[in-house]
């Protein structure tokens, strides 16, 4: 009995560190007035297919998908933004404008599995809806930057940024890509030379050597923005630089979507081999209207929970429990009902039920419990129970009312 390839369990501290990622994520994004959305892992196959582009690596190659015994084709969500805005659009919230989303969750490609890569993996990501000024572009990698600051990973990534322009832009750009790349057309990839005519961009963000190539003499899309798309990008920089949040220009990075126009951006790392990508993002206010919504902005960005969890080095900070060890039958008793009412009132206890004193004290200590209350027969008698601190050695007695006083404060 194995897992299926691409998966992995998720166990002790790796699952607390999962956990912390997400609640560091989540307590931040309390700060910026986000609200958390869980949308399902699976969606009609049409909500990736006409967001993400059919000549995607994701769509092509890359999505689970399944019909129903209904007939319907659906298929596992690939990523998070396309299933936030069908949400947006089927639940009506266009009134609610603007609107700010948080969102962690697992997601599926079938890729090769590698390190910080699964084909079950899990993200956490924002989305910002209904705002056309740059601020919001700015406002989302400030949120971006924090998270890696307060996972103390940020000195590990840096930043890398671009600009896809308009319509009007990307069409100037695909026109003069076309003309380029079909000089070299018999040295691309198999891959490239079917994206020739259908999307161009998706060349520049090919990992085939070749391509790699060839790319580097190929247009930069800075040489075919128009004065509006120039504008907003100043703005942006000006923006992140007020904030000093350091970037690079990348004139290559498109991303691998085909819903960004204007701003894209990642923060890379040099600490995992081949998967830099840490943090990704851009703005895409042509998607709603693309999935049968009306023109809506917006902005937003992923970040793989795995590849956070393999740069950070922060530590879940688990209360330390405290341990009731029972001595005798009535006072094992009284300790079920003792740990009942300190659980209840939100006070992590641990149990040591079985043993003599000195295995049921190493257990304590092995839990990484402070505190140990020792019950016996005399101290159910006098109703002054045991009490050690098993940081410093010291004992004293204590009721269980000054008990439950004590640790209720500490933990509420």
């Amino acid at each position: 009995m194995q897992p299926v390839r691409g998966t992995h369990d998720l166990l002790f501290e790796d699952a607390k560190k999962h956990q912390l990622v997400i609640d560091v994520a989540r307590a931040i994004g309390t700060r910026f007035g986000f609200d958390e959305i869980q949308t399902p892992i699976f969606e009609f196959s049409s909500v990736f297919s006409r967001t993400l582009g059919d000549t995607s690596d994701v769509v092509t190659k890359e999505m689970y998908t399944f019909t129903d015994k209904g007939g319907d084709q659906l298929s596992l969500r690939p990523e998070g933004t396309a299933g936030v805005v069908r949400s947006f659009i089927s639940n009506e919230l266009k009134r609610s404008l603007p609107l700010k989303f948080f969102y962690q969750g697992p997601m599926f490609r079938y890729e090769r599995p590698q390190k910080g890569r699964f084909r079950q993996f899990h993200q956490l990501g924002i989305e910002l809806l209904g705002v056309e000024n740059t601020q919001s572009d700015i406002e989302v990698i400030s949120y971006a930057n924090i998270l890696l600051q307060e996972l103390d990973i940020l000195n590990l990534t840096y930043l890398e940024i671009n600009s896809i322009g308009d319509k009007e832009s990307r069409q100037a750009f695909r026109t003069r890509l076309v003309e380029f790349f079909t000089k070299y057309e018999n040295d691309l990839s198999e891959d490239s030379k079917r994206r020739l005519q259908l999307n161009p961009l998706r060349i520049l963000d090919s990992k085939d050597k070749k391509d790699i190539e060839i790319s580097q003499t190929a247009p930069k899309f800075e040489d075919s923005l128009n004065d509006i798309s120039k504008s907003k990008f100043a703005e942006i920089r000006n923006g992140l630089d007020n904030l000093g949040i350091k970037y690079n220009l990348n004139p290559k990075l498109v991303r691998g979507l085909d819903y960004y126009n204007h701003l894209v951006f990642e923060f890379k790392t040099t600490a995992l081999g081949a998967q830099d990508a840490v943090l990704s993002g851009g703005r895409y206010d042509d998607l709603v209207e693309m999935m049968g919504g009306d023109a809506t902005f917006g902005v937003g960005w992923a970040a793989g929970i795995e590849r956070l969890c393999l740069l950070t080095q922060k530590a879940s900070a688990k209360p330390r429990p405290i341990a009731l060890i029972p001595l005798g039958e009535k006072a094992e008793k009284y300790a079920i009902l003792l740990a009942h009412q300190m659980r209840a009132l939100g006070i992590p206890v641990e149990a040591a039920y079985a043993g003599n004193m000195s295995n049921r004290m190493k257990k304590a200590t092995r839990v990484n419990s402070q505190f140990a209350v020792i019950i016996g027969d005399q101290e159910l008698e006098s109703q002054q129970l045991g009490f050690k601190n098993l940081d410093t050695g010291e004992q004293s007695k204590i009721t269980e009312a000054e008990l439950l006083s004590r640790f209720k404060s500490a933990h509420q």
